[in-house]
């Protein structure tokens, strides 16, 4: 590999780093605002003021509103490295199940 072909995957593989760090920050700090909600919602679910269901229930709409902004940022980064060209193995965000 050329000194040029190393700076270019170089440059591509920081570039895929940052956008990875960019989605991590926007959906950490969209989790958070759910959290939040979530937190309010149970305390007013606690004092009788609301009747959004059970606790549970509460509970669980908020997990589910945490978790999604991660999986969707998740789901969007992988479809953008899908339709770039690969480089060596490089920009490959591999999916395992489970995980």
């Amino acid at each position: 590999m050329s000194a040029a072909q190393q700076q270019d995957r170089l440059r591509s593989v920081v570039n895929d780093l940052v956008l990875a760090e960019l989605f991590l920050v926007q959906a950490t700090i969209e989790s958070a605002t759910a959290i939040g909600d979530g937190i309010s919602a149970l305390s007013r679910q606690l004092d009788g003021e609301s009747d959004d269901g059970s606790v549970a229930r509460v509970l669980a709409r908020t997990a589910d509103e945490a978790i999604e902004p991660y999986t969707s940022r998740l789901k969007v980064l992988r479809e953008l490295l899908e339709r770039q060209p690969l480089d060596a193995g490089s920009r490959q965000l591999e999916h395992k199940p489970g995980a």
